[in-house]
């Protein structure tokens, strides 16, 4: 009988591309990365998707993505999309870099089509994160990667999924999450034992070996009341 499972703990780390820099000027959301963690692991569960915008794209905002108005032509609209990606988020905490960037698009979305926004208290945001952790130092993503080793050679182009799954391992590295997970486990484990009574060992089980007789033989016995008698003056019989 196992013991319950403590502490799990659901984030959602997410990204987006757009046709610009201002939702409020007519800029919009066309592509959307989001990748699950639990206790800051990712749980290889993601959501990807791209939206026709309805609107033409911008040469300075192709050139940072690569998301061309032809390759949108016949993406779904972001309406079509809502309710797989919010069943997705559910009432996680979200994880963005620059995160007012990203929650300020994703809800203009939600607005457009006649739902909630998304509550800002569920904002993660790595940059503050970062320059509180290194302060002066460059936090962009790629001076992020570089400062804790994490390959993004296979980055060319800004992609919403592949930049939220970088994000994902600049995250744990920013908050400690390896020894937070390690912790997380921890206290799992020291309640299945307060739970079941029994602690539990990994690896091989050894067969059981019957206890060994350690009372001395005769001879024993023999041999070691020749060997006191031999002793001068013992302590013993002062």
């Amino acid at each position: 009988m196992g013991g319950p499972i403590l502490n799990v703990m659901r984030e959602i780390v997410f990204d987006t591309e757009t046709t610009g820099l201002d939702p409020a000027s007519g800029d919009r959301m066309v592509e959307i990365g989001c990748v699950e963690m639990i206790n800051r692991v990712p749980s290889g569960a993601t959501f990807h998707a791209y939206f026709n915008p309805e609107r033409d794209m911008p040469a300075a905002a192709e050139a940072v993505h690569g998301l061309s108005s032809t390759f949108l032509a016949d993406k779904p609209l972001f309406a079509e999309q809502a309710d797989a990606l919010l069943q997705f988020l559910g009432d996680a905490p979200l994880v963005a870099h620059n995160a007012g960037f990203d929650f300020g698009f994703l809800n203009n979305e939600l607005a457009l089509v006649g739902r909630p926004p998304v509550d800002r208290a569920r904002m993660i945001d790595t940059v503050a994160i970062a320059r509180k952790r290194h302060p002066g130092a460059k936090v962009s993503l790629d001076a992020l990667c570089t400062r804790y080793g994490i390959d993004r050679s296979h980055r060319v182009k800004h992609g919403a999924l592949l930049d939220a799954e970088l994000l994902a391992q600049v995250y744990v590295e920013l908050t400690g999450g390896r020894q937070i997970g390690l912790e997380l486990a921890a206290e799992t484990c020291v309640t299945e034992i307060a739970v079941t009574g029994i602690s539990t060992v990994s690896g091989p089980q050894q067969p059981r070996r019957e206890p060994r007789a350690h009372a001395a033989s005769a001879e024993e016995l023999a041999r070691h009341h020749e060997f006191v008698g031999r002793i001068e003056n013992p302590l013993w019989s002062s």
